[in-house]
């Protein structure tokens, strides 16, 4: 991981609590952002709010070490883990998803490439529910699951690439492609390739959990659901990776990550596409994650900037990143040198409001100008 300890800003601790007290978006937030000043990352942080409610003592406060249910900030680490398979040539983003799950052939997705399955253009169907909401119910198993999702064409998609329309089902057969053409489970191969190569504690639950430095207390929970037991910490809240996976990570969510190294990660991508490293990935391996395409602003791993940016008023045009269902998110600015993120527990204890939708482009005007005036601090301007 990147050094914090000789490259901080300031402390963002006032913009969590923007979130969490004068939006009332969650019970707890982690603010980190990263800008690049004369040639050097500057880090800012920040965390507040206690863990769960009722906010009791009992409740722990937050603090930079949660870790956070990323949600589906996962589809980008499962984009850059095939970034990392195909710059070490296991495979090509042109394949079709025949040739990794060869039993889906005659599917309605069997010749799709994996690209246009990463970029939301792959014609399927937004969400499908593959769970029963029952508590002790059997569920589907993964097959079935592969099965529908790969068949979930939506009426009138005749020609790809398709309209954008933003779906899970495409990162759930993509994370299955992975696996299947390699052998190892998704959250094994997110190790490899992603979270041990930049030092990041990202990953699945059960590959954090297996970190001895990390307790059971350090996961932030997330919602209250009575047929999954009540709550819910330390395991996905997303019902469809919990059916795949488990406590395992699935294509379109199943990650986990303190806030450090979510920042971290966006510090890696800007400097691979900025050409001052390659050995992670190079600039030309990120660009099909990051690119605009025509009918939407969803990339192949990323989200662009749209006209109602959740990254606030001050990151540029060419800003791209991802939201979380669980209340979480990643932006970076590859022209300003910057990166901004926003963790929250916002579905605890319910799902049933929608104040961050408000939260998120306060807090990232408030990271701006924070960032901007350490920096000018630092510059001595």
């Amino acid at each position: 991981m990147t050094d914090i300890t000789t490259s901080m800003a300031g402390d963002l601790a006032p913009v969590a609590r923007l979130v969490v007290e004068t939006h009332a978006a969650a019970p707890c937030a982690a603010v980190g952002a990263a800008r690049r000043v004369d040639g050097r990352w500057m880090y800012g942080w920040g965390a507040w709010g206690r863990l769960w409610l009722p906010a009791g003592m009992d409740a722990p406060l937050a603090r930079l070490g949660v870790v956070f249910d990323l949600a589906s900030v996962s589809k980008p680490v499962t984009a850059l883990t095939l970034a990392r398979l195909e710059r070490a040539g296991l495979l090509s983003r042109s394949e079709p998803l025949s040739a990794f799950l060869p039993e889906l052939a005659d599917s309605a997705s069997g010749s799709v490439p994996l690209d246009l399955l990463c970029a939301h253009r792959a014609g399927l169907e937004a969400h499908i529910e593959f769970f029963v909401k029952r508590a002790g119910a059997i569920q589907p198993d993964v097959a079935s699951i592969l099965r529908r999702a790969a068949d979930a064409r939506r009426a009138g998609c005749v020609t790809l690439p398709a309209e954008s329309l933003y779906s899970d089902l495409g990162y759930i057969l993509v994370g299955a492609a992975l696996e299947r053409r390699t052998g190892s489970d998704l959250d094994t191969l997110v190790e490899r390739e992603v979270a041990t190569p930049l030092g990041l504690r990202l990953g699945s639950a059960r590959k954090l959990s297996a970190d001895r430095t990390l307790g059971d207390a350090e996961f932030v929970p997330t919602e209250v659901v009575e047929w999954r037991g009540g709550m819910l910490r330390g395991v996905v809240h997303d019902e469809n990776a919990w059916v795949l996976a488990g406590r395992g990570a699935a294509g379109h969510a199943g990650m986990f990550g303190d806030v450090r190294s979510v920042v971290s990660l966006g510090v890696a991508i800007a400097d691979a596409l900025a050409q001052r490293s390659d050995a992670w990935l190079r600039c030309e391996d990120l660009q099909p994650l990051i690119r605009a395409r025509p009918g939407g602003t969803h990339a192949a791993g990323f989200d662009r900037r749209g006209v109602l940016p959740s990254s606030g008023a001050h990151f540029g045009a060419e800003t791209f990143g991802h939201l979380g269902f669980t209340g979480t998110s990643l932006w970076i600015d590859p022209e300003q040198e910057l990166v901004g993120v926003l963790l929250t527990n916002r579905v605890h204890p319910t799902r049933a409001h929608l104040a961050i939708q408000r939260a998120r482009p306060a807090a990232y005007d408030a990271l701006f100008a924070a960032m901007d005036d350490f920096t000018r601090g630092r510059r001595g301007g």
